[in-house]
């Protein structure tokens, strides 16, 4: 606290800073005023872009290779019926579950090796397993379904898989119509063409 306080002696709590004042003249940021020359951010009003916006171009992480995943085109459905499921290793069934025991997405989700009932499940084949047990799942691999049974076990799917159909390639109409019309102008053609006339027999001579 000053001795002596008078107007003089008065300042600010902070320090004041001068606004930049842009666009009064070329001496005072004036002309394009720190924006720039053209352009989508020298516009008025708002110009946020979300991030790795490029402006319109093909973005970099959409160029890059992709890991197939849940949302990969070619590792589940696409559509309002894309599938998911929640795998559970033979490894997992060998350490939590007794010698005979039935193995159901319920009893799993008792031994906190799934989270939901709700989501499918698959049996996945990694690891060891030596117990016999009855496993009922949504889905199973072919080497969980090997150990399974090769320990004395059994599988029981809940969902039967759906068969993948065909797709068979239609046979292009257009060569078959046009033999078909060649066939039918050749036909036209014969039938229309005048018979030749047959070969006179030359009258036999009188002197012999």
């Amino acid at each position: 606290m000053p001795s002596e306080l008078n107007l003089s002696s008065l300042k600010p709590a902070q320090k004041r800073v001068a606004r930049k004042r842009v666009g009064r003249g070329t001496g005072s940021k004036g002309r394009y005023s720190g924006r720039g020359i053209k352009g989508q951010k020298s516009r008025s009003g708002s110009h946020k872009m979300r991030a790795g916006f490029e402006g319109g171009q093909m973005p970099l992480y959409m160029r890059l290779g992709k890991q197939r995943g849940s949302t990969s085109k070619d590792a589940m459905p696409v559509g309002p019926f894309r599938t998911q499921s929640q795998g559970v290793n033979v490894r997992d069934l060998e350490r939590v579950f007794d010698a005979g025991a039935d193995v159901t997405p319920e009893s799993l989700k008792a031994n906190r090796l799934i989270r939901t009932t709700r989501i499918d499940v698959k049996i996945l084949g990694q690891g060891d397993l030596t117990k016999k047990l009855t496993v009922s799942a949504h889905g199973v691999s072919q080497s969980a379904r090997e150990k399974i049974e090769g320990a004395g076990g059994s599988v029981t799917l809940l969902r039967e898989p759906k068969e993948r159909k065909r797709k068979r390639h239609k046979k292009a109409s257009r060569p078959a119509e046009a033999e078909t019309q060649a066939v039918e102008e050749s036909e036209e053609a014969e039938e229309s063409a005048e018979p030749e006339p047959e070969a006179q027999a030359e009258p036999a001579s009188d002197e012999e």
